[in-house]
């Protein structure tokens, strides 16, 4: 749960004045959003979530956000940033993706936001430069990856292969600038023009400045659209425009290799942010619900990969029995209870996001609760094909050589779908031209079966 920031102290952040209408928007998994008037005008708070250790990352942001204003890039004002906040200018328009997609509201914008994006970004990376914002990280984005997937302590065979494939395919080395490092839709303003500011800067720093580009056309971004370029364009217009803007040549081979870099940096970010809720203090269903993402971007980035689309037949898993002495309702059932009792609750704004969340998490666990020994039962003999004890010696023997990742591809693919076949089946249907078969979800009600 999250506290409400204190209006006489947001007040006071300000110089003074009377805060009213303070309400928390939808989004911000990593930071909070809440929606304000100060004196009548509309603003909005960014902050750490409350027991989040507050590094100076805002501050730094807030500098960031200077620099791009006097470049020319389209962001909120900036009226006061410290350690761990920001308070900015309120922008009208959408954020949410799937509205941006879909809606007839935006139906002009969609023509134009491709070009508009690679606009921004040529402006950023010509215009603002490094002296400008001190402090900015310059990662090697491979070894970087390959740390923070390190420190979480669980093996990835999927992303280990996309780490080997990285490594042996990097581009040629171009000129570092400024890079915003989160450029996609959810991270954009946008009105019936199309862009109209640029948000969420946390995560900048130094780097190649393909990486921006790459990131906007991982499929993840796309948010169920088709075209690679978030959901609205194709690679060619996004390298044209980029270009014609003043950002220089894109080899569309680099490029390639920043949405798999993408792809992979997303699978790891995940993981990372369940640590939030698992490790860090910061229980939120919102980054429980993201650690099991990762699966997802998974097979995404196995689907990038040479020979990653060819996909062995996958079986529809019978359900699990039921077993042992308990009564009715099986867990299967109780799960089911609870998540129709959320479903049906009368919320409105983030709490009836977080109900949607939740819905997700509850379906997760029912699918995990009747599929789960079958699928743990095939892993283990796909891992004793290979010759492996576990995942761990897996993953490590990719990393070492010592395992041909074509060999590996088809197992670990495997696993890949039978993970998403629990995590959220819905990523499979439509994604090949031969869909793999759903599961069903009948629930057994016979207690002893066998």
């Amino acid at each position: 749960m999250t506290s409400e920031p204190d209006a006489d102290e947001l007040a006071g952040l300000l110089g003074g004045g009377t805060v009213t209408e303070l309400r928390r928007l939808v989004g911000g998994a990593s930071r909070e959003m809440w929606a304000f008037r100060l004196d009548g005008r509309r603003l909005v708070l960014r902050r750490d979530p409350p027991g989040e250790i507050a590094a100076g990352g805002m501050e730094q942001e807030g500098a960031l956000l200077r620099a791009a204003a006097a470049a020319g890039v389209r962001v909120p004002e900036l009226l006061a940033a410290g350690p761990s906040f920001l308070v900015l200018s309120w922008v009208d328009g959408e954020a949410l993706a799937r509205r941006i997609l879909r809606d007839d509201a935006f139906a002009l914008a969609r023509t134009r936001l491709v070009a508009q994006c690679a606009e921004q970004l040529a402006l950023l990376h010509t215009r603002v430069t490094p002296d400008q914002v001190p402090g900015l990280q310059l990662p090697d984005p491979v070894d970087d990856v390959r740390r923070r997937l390190d420190a979480m302590g669980e093996p990835h065979p999927a992303f280990e292969l996309g780490l080997r494939w990285l490594e042996e395919h990097r581009p040629p080395v171009r000129d570092d600038v400024v890079v915003h490092g989160d450029f996609r839709l959810g991270n954009i303003m946008v009105d019936a023009d199309g862009l109209a500011a640029v948000l969420d800067w946390e995560l900048s720093h130094l780097g190649d400045p393909l990486q921006d580009l790459g990131w906007l056309c991982v499929r993840s971004w796309r948010f169920g659209a088709t075209l690679p370029v978030a959901g609205l364009g194709t690679y060619e217009e996004l390298a044209q425009a980029y270009e014609a803007a003043g950002g220089g040549p894109v080899d569309l081979a680099a490029l390639h290799w920043w949405e798999v870099f993408g792809t992979l940096n997303w699978g790891v970010m995940c993981m990372i942010q369940a640590r939030g809720h698992l490790e860090r203090g910061v229980r939120s269903v919102e980054l429980a619900a993201i650690g099991r993402r990762a699966s997802e971007v998974e097979l995404d980035l196995l689907d990038l990969l040479p020979g990653g689309q060819v996909h062995p037949a996958v079986p529809t898993p019978p359900a699990a029995p039921v077993l042992g002495p308990h009564d009715r309702p099986t867990a299967t059932e109780l799960v089911e209870a609870v998540r129709e009792f959320v479903e049906g609750l009368p919320l409105t704004g983030h709490d009836r996001f977080l109900a949607r969340v939740t819905s997700r998490v509850l379906r997760t666990v029912e699918r995990e609760l009747q599929l789960g020994p079958t699928l743990a039962a095939a892993h283990e003999q796909r891992l004793a094909d290979l010759g492996m004890a576990d995942d761990a010696a897996l993953a490590a023997a990719i990393r070492s050589g010592a395992a041909d990742p074509a060999a590996m591809l088809p197992a670990v693919r495997a696993s890949v779908v039978d993970k998403l076949l629990v995590a959220d089946p819905t990523q499979l249907a439509g994604r090949y031209s031969s869909p793999i078969p759903l599961p069903s979800l009948s629930v057994p009600h016979t207690q002893g079966d066998t």
